[in-house]
């Protein structure tokens, strides 16, 4: 007598998808990244990263590295000859209270950031529009993310902040410059954000990976916050290093202890030859970034000239974006389906925001991608 087997069930993968998996979208930075390799020559308004090359000193050293053996682990903090180079920079020398930590870019950062800090049901506020995974991340710790609206300057409203916050508050979350909106924030700002931080006992993470591109002075909030302010910065943008993941966190020595512990068990450490090749943007006058900053800030006067007697802008004072209004009473996103109808790639505002009636044009990019990209959009404008 045969044996009777129950019918067979496919396996279904998607039934193993966690809630907290769930929970997150999927970019749509990353959407339009994937379209863009669909078009042919599109107008690229929407990728955010330098489309100039990593300075000639880095690329040879990097490559010394490599041919001198210096591709397995390092340390989980870094190489000591980076961390030393870093607590230089960043004038932390003979303060045990701070620490130190190289990481496999400062998106890694603030990720080990939420995981040391933040415990289920911490909320965490920042500026709305904001860089997606202040949104996102925290949920990855259980916690809960605050946008505060800061429409239709972007600037820091205090008052905005003191409404939004509670006793469940923890974190606030600074970008400056930002993205999307390449808006900078004042010496008043920040004192007004650091009282307000103080008053409430939260931590602030100072995202500053677009510190360089700044058209103006930069100012951080960190030396107004002594051991209440978590910096993160960065090589990708200053120095075109996006694909070589590399940035550091200084900050409470307490968390840096705890984000280096988790860093072990996720990361492990950051490219070793990437390490060693970064080194030679703290010698200096190796690496000159300074005509390629001031390239920028042309490209940026280039997009505004061309867009702003059409469009309603903020006008940024740093990073490379620009992020107007959409015109003709659309949302961002039907603006968005236009232009890329239009041969035309930018990013609709609701990826960063709560609210769907901005877009994000990037400007690093050639100065004929930015000529067309003015051409279409002053034609979409007028409908």
């Amino acid at each position: 007598m045969s044996q009777m087997h129950a019918p067979h069930n496919p396996f279904d993968a998607a039934r193993f998808v966690s809630q907290r998996a769930g929970a997150i979208d999927a970019s749509g930075i990353r959407k339009v990244f994937d379209l863009a390799a669909k078009l042919k020559d599109p107008i690229n308004l929407s990728i955010g990263q330098p489309d100039f090359d990593v300075p000639d000193p880095v690329k040879q050293k990097a490559v010394q590295a490599i041919d001198a053996g210096h591709n397995r682990y390092t340390p989980t903090q870094g190489i000591p000859e980076l961390l030393q180079a870093v607590r230089a920079h960043e004038k932390i020398d003979g303060r045990p209270d701070t620490g130190a930590l190289v990481l496999a870019g400062t998106s890694a950062g603030i990720l080990l950031a939420a995981l040391a800090t933040l415990n289920p049901g911490d909320e965490v506020l920042f500026l709305d529009p904001y860089f997606v995974m202040y949104k996102h991340v925290p949920k990855l710790a259980d916690a809960v993310p605050v946008p505060v609206d800061s429409y239709p300057d972007f600037r820091l409203h205090p008052e905005r902040l003191e409404k939004a916050v509670t006793g469940r508050t923890r974190m606030l979350v600074l970008c400056s410059p930002a993205n999307p909106t390449g808006i900078t924030l004042s010496p008043e700002e920040l004192h007004a954000a650091a009282d307000f931080a103080k008053r409430h006992g939260l931590l602030v993470i100072s995202d500053e990976i677009y510190d360089a591109f700044c058209y103006g002075p930069h100012h951080s909030i960190a030396p107004l916050l002594p051991g209440q302010c978590l910096v993160l910065k960065g090589f990708s943008k200053t120095y075109a290093m996006t694909g070589w993941r590399l940035g550091y966190a200084v900050g409470p020595a307490a968390i840096i202890e705890q984000m280096t512990k988790l860093q072990q068990y996720t990361f492990v450490c950051a490219p070793s030859m990437a390490q060693t090749a970064a080194l030679e943007t703290f010698i200096p006058g190796r690496v000159d970034m300074s005509n390629d900053v001031a390239a920028y800030r042309r490209k940026r006067d280039r997009m505004l000239e061309g867009l702003q007697d059409c469009y309603e802008i903020q006008k940024p004072g740093g990073a490379f974006y620009i992020f107007p209004k959409a015109p003709r009473g659309l949302t961002g996103s039907e603006f968005v389906r236009q232009a890329i109808e239009n041969n035309l790639l930018i990013i609709p505002g609701n990826v960063f925001s709560e609210r769907d009636t901005h877009f994000r044009i990037s400007y690093a990019a050639s100065d004929r991608t930015i000529d067309r990209g003015i051409e279409a959009l002053r034609k979409l404008a007028k409908g």
